[in-house]
């Protein structure tokens, strides 16, 4: 018979861990750890070197933020986040992460068990609901989301500075675009008055505005 998969549970709630418990007994899983805190998930993850970790996206200290160390101390393991709500921002920022999957706690339980052993195969699992968005957000990398307007304008962005104007039409702002960059925030200005200079508009907004035809 071949080894059970060893998973690492962390959620602030008893009962969501209880449920991921029960939807996974009986298919092949064996649970090694439960955690109840991002610090708590990344020790157990290093003591215990799960095959997968269930990772709760607002978990206390911080669900996504926990990614780096659990992947740092657990190498072969993978992340599959667990949200209540469908959150865009979050979802990219737990791939961009390293997460392997993005799940929504009201899912079918029945679904899970097939879920993880896909993300063992090599798969991405996501709900159909975000499976678009990813699309979607994946085109507009590839694309430029506003590359028809700043054709339009006669505009010519670096690659770079196409990054930061993404980001500030998400709505971040200075420290959150050089984290997720991992730049400077000097260096977030600066490129913010480049295309500012480049737009001819006076702040943000109005450079939000110009490539968004509005």
């Amino acid at each position: 018979m071949s080894e059970p998969i060893r998973v690492l549970i962390a959620d602030h709630d008893g009962a969501t861990r209880a449920g991921v418990r029960l939807a996974l007994d009986g298919h092949g899983f064996e649970l090694c750890a439960e955690a109840a805190s991002a610090n708590a998930a990344v020790e157990a993850a290093a003591r215990e070197q799960p095959d997968v970790c269930v990772i709760e996206a607002d978990l206390p200290g911080g669900g996504i933020a926990s990614l780096g160390p659990v992947l740092a101390k657990a190498p072969q393991t993978h992340v599959v986040m667990l949200s209540r709500a469908v959150d865009d921002e979050g979802l990219f920022a737990a791939v961009r992460a390293g997460a392997c999957g993005y799940l929504l706690k009201d899912m079918d339980p029945a679904r899970l068990p097939m879920a993880l052993r896909g993300v063992l195969d090599g798969e991405a699992a996501l709900p159909r609901a975000l499976m678009g968005r990813v699309l979607e957000e994946l085109r507009a990398v590839e694309n430029g989301r506003h590359a028809s307007e700043l054709s339009r304008l006669g505009v010519d962005l670096t690659p770079r500075e196409q990054e930061v104007l993404e980001a500030l039409d998400r709505g971040l702002r200075t420290a959150a675009i050089a984290q997720s960059l991992g730049i400077s925030a000097v260096t977030v200005r600066r490129h913010i008055s480049e295309l500012l200079r480049k737009l001819g508009a006076p702040d943000r907004e109005a450079a939000l505005d110009l490539v968004r035809g509005s």
